[in-house]
């Protein structure tokens, strides 16, 4: 049957569609890879990183993230340069961590202090060098910078998230989240560009989170918003408007930022600005973790109540039928496969956020390539601090009459 006979729609004979390995592919080497590789991102929570090492999958790459008896933070390719056996099998001490095999000893730079096995315990360990990563800690999170040591930038600070009032603190998550913030996974198996379009994507907020399956946030979420999207600083921002039945109007800003940062105002329509950061942290092509850092008050009460959405079960609890008939966005998004064929999307006007996105990424990953500093690093600690727009803006309309 010709292209021309087929009966219109027919899903018979359909092309094989693809993924846009630019934006997805995120390992060594590739476009996307090596522009990630020059931001700092966060790997753990300070708090979780002592002298057991733990595990770290991030850009396609495995590690180990391990704190020393002085309490240096340390992130180490985890095979043994000496014989290739894990370091997360070894013995953290104060001045590193030892491979359990013949004792190598490694400080969190890689350096080799100790090799018992060998005359005058190694000779020539100076000359050894187990691979590396910088780390820094920051907001309760440890991050890393896994790009090339010549163009490492200043970390950044966030001003959403500085200047803490005495009654307030700091509160840090790091995993793989459920719809509502349920930390029932251990990392998301899809893709990171399933979440990072769609903080750019305001209008799945009326029909997922509103209309489709009752209201996830607050009713005044139900107003379809009247939307402007706007490059700004070193991301693309979106402005939402709402009328609210209660005669004010609102602006509600969110932000992304290059690579995978965004700032989302607090779903309870509370004005002013975001208190939020988030990262989106690639583990590799098909799977991601997001941290999260939040002011709250120091007498927030625990966070073990996050999750719950239908009959008081937490998200993690829910049955498939559950989760078919109150979808939010990990349904979403997981429903576009574990990386989406991109070249099958229709994208229209209210996407206008997400090309902007993809375009700016894409521009960058190519600058990054013919040698040049992608938009956001800063080399100096003058220029580190990044203004955030995000927040939920209020202003009284006035009486008629």
């Amino acid at each position: 049957m010709s292209e021309l006979s087929k009966p219109e729609g027919h899903a018979y004979g359909r092309r094989a569609q693809q993924s846009d390995k630019i934006l997805t592919e995120v390992g060594p080497g590739t476009p996307m890879g090596e522009l990630m590789r020059r931001y700092w991102h966060p790997v753990a929570l300070s708090r979780e990183v002592s002298d057991l090492p733990r595990k770290v999958r991030i850009l396609g790459e495995d590690l180990i993230v391990f704190r020393d008896r002085r309490g240096r933070a340390g992130l180490l390719y985890p095979r043994c340069m000496h014989r290739g056996t894990s370091l997360f099998y070894g013995k953290v001490e104060d001045e590193g961590i030892r491979c359990c095999y013949h004792g190598w000893l490694f400080d969190t730079q890689g350096r080799c202090l100790d090799q018992p096995c060998e005359p005058d315990r190694g000779r020539h360990r100076d000359q050894a060098r187990q691979p590396w990563y910088p780390v820094e800690e920051k907001y309760g999170l440890v991050f890393a910078y896994l790009g090339p040591p010549a163009r490492k930038p200043v970390l950044p600070s966030y001003d959403v998230l500085e200047d803490l009032r005495p009654d307030e603190q700091l509160f840090s998550l790091l995993g793989g989240f459920g719809s509502t913030g349920d930390m029932s996974l251990d990392v998301v198996p899809n893709s990171w560009l399933h979440m990072n379009d769609n903080v750019m994507d305001p209008f799945h907020v009326h029909v997922l989170h509103s209309t489709f399956t009752g209201a996830q946030f607050a009713p005044g979420f139900l107003v379809m918003p009247t939307v402007d999207f706007f490059y700004a600083d070193h991301g693309v921002c979106y402005s939402a408007y709402r009328k609210l039945d209660d005669g004010r109007e609102m602006k509600r800003i969110s932000t992304w930022l290059l690579p995978t940062i965004m700032s989302v105002p607090d779903i309870s329509l509370e004005h002013g600005p975001s208190n939020m950061m988030s990262w989106v942290v690639p583990c590799d092509d098909g799977s991601y973790r997001q941290a999260m850092v939040m002011k709250m008050p120091k007498t927030f009460p625990s966070r073990e109540g996050m999750g719950i959405l239908l009959g008081g079960k937490r998200w993690g609890e829910m049955t498939e039928e559950e989760h078919q008939r109150t979808p939010g966005d990990y349904e979403a998004q997981a429903g576009q496969g574990t990386i989406s064929l991109h070249s099958e999307e229709h994208l229209v006007t209210s996407d206008r956020g997400i090309i902007m996105q993809r375009k700016l990424l894409k521009q960058q990953c190519e600058l990054v390539a013919s040698g040049g500093d992608p938009l956001g690093v800063a080399f100096e600690q003058e220029k580190a601090l990044v203004t955030v727009r995000s927040g939920n803006f209020y202003e009284q309309r006035a009486a008629v009459g």
